[in-house]
């Protein structure tokens, strides 16, 4: 005889059945099934709009317990498996609450709290605006809280990028007049003090014989010789000011890095004779394109950055200095990365070196629009230069130019890419 399964008949009774009771717990348990339904049909509709959002989503509990992202949450925290974390340890790895948490201070001020908060995904660091608002119930405590983030390192990166830009522009007007001004000036002080270098053999004759005729000579000949000398910086320092002036196109030619890295070398013999234990590693990879631009300013943005590196290494008595140049092709890029070991870049300064006549060298040792300089030109060749530093540990240059083998003319310019990491010291 064939099992079957037991029914509610069976549980209550024939007689209870008779009289109705049946019935009614049947229709109970319709009704029960049709509210889970709805229940069901409500949740897949708020999951539905949750993961709709544009934002990070995630509800925290009171005790920093998370209980419930959107689908968002897991593509850009790359966690399959959040609930039941603390934030602290999800996000920044902590066994507490952090410093300044936007949760404590939301539910101390019992309503929305806004903030800036940075977390590291995958060694690069993103900035996210956190909107942390108390999740009240009628005639109870506050014991949730909804997080909504949203990733604003884009974002950011394009309103510094204006900002610079707006910025550049502006110096770019002032300097194009200042250096107009100066150079008349400095014109007429050049030009009468090389007249009084050769009128000196014939002032020479006219003075009597004596004892203090050499040395006075002497003295205006040294003075005369500083004169020509100052000049003759000050007419260079015009020249790299007018960098930042608009100027006429000029028409790039296809430039060998490899050769340019090579005459910039030796340019700077003398100088790295200067540190004889130096280690200079160059590397050139074989498919490496020419890239267009001018060579004689790529020469002088070489130039500084390498002269930066040497004033780097001498300020950090490195006995073992290293510099390493490295030239490579990266998809719609060619980037050329200069690394030292020298003393590096506080941090706080970091965001100012390419500022004009902003410096971390001691005074008389800099005018501060080298780097400007750099970066002005390194623009103009539609390219990007990009710098990172640890101070004790040394410094990285990267500029990016595109690639003439795979760059369309209408693919959009890149973010400022985050080098966090890339140093190899220990």
């Amino acid at each position: 005889m064939m099992n079957r399964p037991t029914t509610l008949e069976d549980i209550i009774g024939l007689e209870s059945t008779k009289l109705g009771f049946f019935g009614e717990v049947k229709n109970k348990i319709v009704e029960v099934q049709a509210a889970n339904l709805k229940l069901e049909q409500k949740q897949r509709q708020l999951q539905a709009i949750l993961d709709g959002i544009s934002d990070v989503m995630v509800i925290i509990s009171f005790n920093f317990t998370i209980t419930s992202t959107n689908h968002l949450f897991s593509e850009v925290f790359n966690c399959a498996s959040p609930q039941g974390r603390f934030c602290y340890d999800l996000f920044k790895n902590r066994v507490s609450p952090c410093p300044g948490c936007p949760i404590i201070t939301a539910q101390k001020i019992d309503g929305v709290c806004r903030k800036l908060v940075d977390h590291q995904i995958n060694n690069k660091n993103h900035q996210f605006e956190v909107a942390v608002s108390p999740m009240k119930e009628p005639g109870k405590e506050t014991s949730r809280f909804l997080v909504l983030m949203r990733d604003v390192t884009r974002e950011k990166a394009y309103h510094e990028q204006y900002q610079y830009s707006t910025k550049m522009a502006t110096v770019g007007v002032l300097a194009a007049g200042v250096a107009h001004e100066i150079n008349n000036p400095l014109t007429s002080i050049s030009g009468f003090s090389e007249g009084l270098r050769r009128r000196l053999p014939r002032l020479g004759l006219c003075m009597q014989e004596g004892p203090e005729k050499g040395e006075l000579l002497a003295d205006f000949h040294e003075y005369i010789e500083t004169i020509i000398v100052e000049c003759n910086r000050c007419r260079d320092i015009v020249k790299s000011l007018l960098t930042f002036s608009p100027r006429k196109k000029i028409i790039f030619v296809p430039v060998d890095l490899e050769g340019l890295i090579t005459d910039v070398l030796t340019i700077l013999r003398y100088r790295l004779k200067n540190f004889p234990s130096l280690k200079t590693e160059l590397e050139f990879r074989p498919d490496l394109p020419k890239v267009h631009g001018s060579a004689a300013e790529l020469k002088q943005v070489m130039l500084n950055i390498i002269c930066n590196a040497l004033d780097a290494l001498d300020d950090a008595n490195a006995r073992d200095g290293r510099i390493r140049i490295l030239a490579e092709k990266k998809n719609r890029w060619v980037t050329l990365s200069v690394e030292d070991n020298g003393s590096g870049i506080a941090r706080e300064k970091l965001d100012k070196i390419f500022d004009p006549f902003f410096t971390t060298k001691p005074v008389g040792k800099g005018t501060g629009i080298g780097l400007s300089t750099c970066y002005n030109i390194i623009k103009q060749h539609r390219g990007e230069i990009l710098v990172n530093s640890r101070e004790n540990f040394g410094t990285v240059f990267k500029i990016k130019f595109p690639n003439p083998e795979s760059v369309p003319e209408s693919e959009p310019e890149s973010v400022p890419e985050d080098l966090t990491g890339y140093f190899k010291y220990e």
